[in-house]
């Protein structure tokens, strides 16, 4: 259904189109916003990958020491 969706020309497309409906000015604003979001959204990823790493690490070591 999406397999042609992202070839050269459909994006030119889409790009006149936001062109025209946001214009000159707006479109970099726009395009920083979005920018600044997805590393955001990959941080906070990230962030919350790295503390259900250490918080298993440190309920695993916990469950050692009780074992002991």
């Amino acid at each position: 259904m999406f397999e042609g969706l992202f070839q050269p020309a459909h994006l030119l497309v889409i790009f006149v189109i936001a062109l025209v409906v946001f214009g000159p000015k707006k479109l970099p604003e726009l395009g920083k916003g979005l920018g600044e979001a997805i590393r955001g959204f990959k941080k906070a990823l990230n962030e919350d990958d790295k503390q259900a790493i250490t918080g298993s690490e440190s309920s695993n070591n916990e469950q050692k020491q009780s074992d002991r």
